[in-house]
C-alpha cells in the first residue's frame, strides 16, 4: 500500500518536476518521456515526482476487452515502467527525492492480486511498489506545510477540475489524471493559489488509447510541469508541451529532445 502522503518542507532555491499519466508500453519513448529526461538533466530537480499512472495495466482493466485487442502482459508493461522510470534514475541528483503518486491505473496492479489471491499480501511482489524500489510511494505530496502545495493523480474531475481543486482544498494543488494540461489561477484575500493540470507522458495518439476512445478527438496535451521557487516563493507553475515529434515548447522557446 501507498503511504497516505509524504511531507516536504518549504523549498527555498530550487525545482520540482511533475509528469503524469505515462502510461508505458513497450516499444519506444514517447517525445513528452524524453523531454522529462532532458529537463531532469538541465534543472537538477530537487524533488520529481510521477503523478500517478506510469502503469496502464490494461489486460487486468475492469473494463471488457475491444475486438480482441492485442494488449502487452502485466510482465511486458513493468519492464517497460523499469526501462523507463531507470531513465530517470540515471540522470536524477543523488539527494533528489523520487516520489510515484499512486493512479487508478496503477493501483489495478494490486486491486487484481487482492481480489483473486488475496493470501498472497504478505509475499514479497505482490505490491507494485515491490518492483520500484528507488521511488517512494504514496497518495499525496504535500510541499511547504499548510500554505503550500498538493501534488496528488486526481482530485475533482471535469474540464474545470483544476480550479475546482483550488477553490475545494483552500490549496495550490497539481493533478493529473485527466491529460489536458492547464494552469488555472485563482486569486482572493489569502493571495494567489495555482490548480494546475501537468498532461500526459504518453503520445495522446498511442496505442495505449486507440480503442478505448473509439478514435474520437482527445482533448489531451503531451507534457509536464515544473514547480519553480525562490527565496521561499513558488513563482507560477510552468509547462513544457509537446509541439512535434521531439520537439517540446517551453519558455517561449523549441526544444529538440
Amino acid at each position: 500500500m501507498a503511504k497516505p502522503r509524504i511531507e516536504l518542507p518549504q523549498i527555498e532555491n530550487g525545482h520540482v518536476l511533475i509528469g503524469s499519466d505515462a502510461h508505458y508500453w513497450p516499444g519506444p519513448a514517447s517525445t513528452g518521456h524524453k523531454a522529462f529526461v532532458r529537463f531532469i538533466e538541465i534543472y537538477k530537480p530537487r524533488v520529481i515526482v510521477m503523478n500517478g499512472d506510469a502503469l496502464d495495466a490494461a489486460c487486468i482493466s475492469r473494463h471488457p476487452p475491444i475486438g480482441w485487442e492485442n494488449m502487452p502482459t502485466v510482465k511486458e508493461e513493468l519492464d517497460a515502467v523499469k526501462l523507463r522510470l531507470g531513465e530517470i534514475e540515471a540522470v536524477q541528483q543523488p539527494d533528489a527525492d523520487m516520489i510515484w503518486t499512486l493512479g487508478n491505473h496503477d493501483a489495478r496492479f494490486e486491486t487484481r492480486l487482492a481480489t483473486v489471491a488475496p493470501e498472497f499480501a504478505d509475499v514479497h511482489g505482490v505490491h507494485l511498489k515491490d518492483h520500484f524500489p528507488g521511488w517512494m510511494p504514496c497518495w499525496s505530496v504535500h510541499i511547504g506545510g499548510e500554505k503550500g502545495i498538493v501534488i496528488k493523480h486526481r482530485f475533482k474531475g471535469g474540464i474545470h477540475a483544476p480550479w475546482n481543486n483550488v477553490i475545494n482544498s483552500g490549496r495550490s494543488m497539481v493533478t493529473g489524471h485527466l491529460h489536458s494540461q492547464k494552469v488555472t489561477p485563482f486569486t482572493d484575500y489569502n493571495g494567489t493559489r495555482w490548480g494546475v493540470d501537468s498532461g500526459t507522458l504518453a503520445d495522446p495518439m498511442g496505442p495505449q488509447f486507440v480503442d478505448y476512445t473509439e478514435d474520437n478527438p482527445r482533448n489531451w496535451r503531451e507534457g509536464f510541469c515544473m514547480l519553480t521557487y525562490r527565496d521561499g516563493n513558488l513563482l507560477p507553475p510552468e509547462l513544457c508541451t509537446v509541439w512535434l515529434k521531439d520537439v517540446v515548447t517551453f519558455r517561449g522557446q523549441l526544444i529538440s529532445v
